[in-house]
């Protein structure tokens, strides 16, 4: 009897974790769909609220009348609005953003070779930002428990406190001043090597990993003061255990839940990073469109940051939802 009962609950457990998932991808896709399409609306409208005239800048300021008119024939230009979102929303699905302006090639095939190297840049950023930040915000946590070590309190939150506030361009044109004039060992741009990957990387990680590892040293201070985080010590569990085995599980989830604001935003972050740097990635090639009004160009590369930055906060959530159960009883991510 107690077996069949253990196995009664142990079904009806599974089946409510089933049906948490459930609800909660279900939501997930929900907000997906109105992002996306928010995001599709805002590239059509943005487009059409740039001055200028499409058709004479596809044409060239040169162009005749009759020129002009042509081009804005063969963009669709000449339909009304309502059909040209139609046709704009269909080739987003069929992979037809139009052509350049500038270069008369397909926007997704200079998207195509733009990506790679915006990806690469990201991925690496947010990987060393996590690791970075976790670790320092670990290491000042236990560092400072019980208010020892004041000064290294106060210098923490000083320093990173004015880090995260130092403009993006500014720290790059450091960087590059520093490691790349002044002591020539690394590429000050472009992307010709993989150690051409290290300063803009660097660049990017900097207000991130500040602010990243404030919620860090917040939220593990908190964790290493509670009864089994007492209990660790009093076993005298190795220090490094007790951090990485018994407090980072349970600073994971308030942690994750904020940064996943802060790893979205840096994307905006590339763009300004990607010009410093000549970096031939997306952000750099969005401000050569709007420099050049590209407008298929402008709409096809903030249409794509715009999926990733979807594609970031829904990955977080959902490695939240693994690490903190409580997300799928309730539904919903905290933030």
């Amino acid at each position: 009897m107690s077996t069949t009962g253990t196995r009664s609950v142990g079904t009806k457990s599974t089946a409510r974790t089933t049906s948490g998932w459930g609800r909660f991808l279900g939501q997930k896709a929900v907000e997906v769909g109105v992002a996306l399409a928010a995001l599709i609306l805002l590239t059509f409208v943005l487009v059409l609220l740039v001055p200028g005239d499409p058709a004479r800048i596809a044409a060239g300021l040169d162009a005749s009348v009759e020129q002009v008119e042509a081009a804005r024939t063969a963009l669709g230009l000449d339909q009304p609005i309502p059909v040209q979102f139609l046709h704009y929303v269909t080739g987003i699905f069929t992979g037809d953003l139009g052509q350049s302006f500038r270069t008369g090639q397909d926007v997704t095939t200079i998207i195509g070779v733009r990506l790679p190297y915006t990806l690469t840049i990201a991925l690496v950023a947010i990987a060393i930002t996590l690791v970075i930040s976790v670790a320092i915000g670990i290491g000042v946590a236990g560092l400072t428990r019980g208010n020892r070590n004041r000064w290294l309190d106060v210098g923490f939150s000083w320093v990173t406190a004015t880090l995260q506030t130092l403009p993006v361009y500014v720290f790059g044109a450091i960087l590059v001043i520093v490691f790349a004039v002044s002591l020539g060992v690394l590429p000050a741009a472009g992307a010709t090597s993989p150690a051409s990957y290290v300063l803009p990387a660097v660049a990017l990680t900097l207000a991130p990993t500040c602010s990243i590892s404030r919620i860090v040293r917040r939220e593990a201070a908190a964790v290493l003061e509670q009864d089994y985080m007492r209990t660790a010590r009093g076993w005298r569990i190795d220090r490094i255990k007790q951090h990485m085995k018994y407090a980072l599980p349970n600073l994971l989830a308030s942690t994750l839940t904020l940064s996943g604001l802060i790893l979205g935003n840096m994307l905006g972050g590339a763009v300004i990073v990607e010009r410093v740097f000549a970096w031939p990635g997306l952000g750099n090639g969005v401000v050569e469109a709007i420099l050049e009004r590209d407008y298929p160009l402008i709409r096809g590369i903030i249409l794509t940051i715009g999926v990733i930055a979807i594609i970031i906060n829904v990955t977080i959530d959902i490695i939240l939802a693994v690490v903190d159960p409580r997300v799928l009883r309730s539904g919903k991510a905290f933030a």
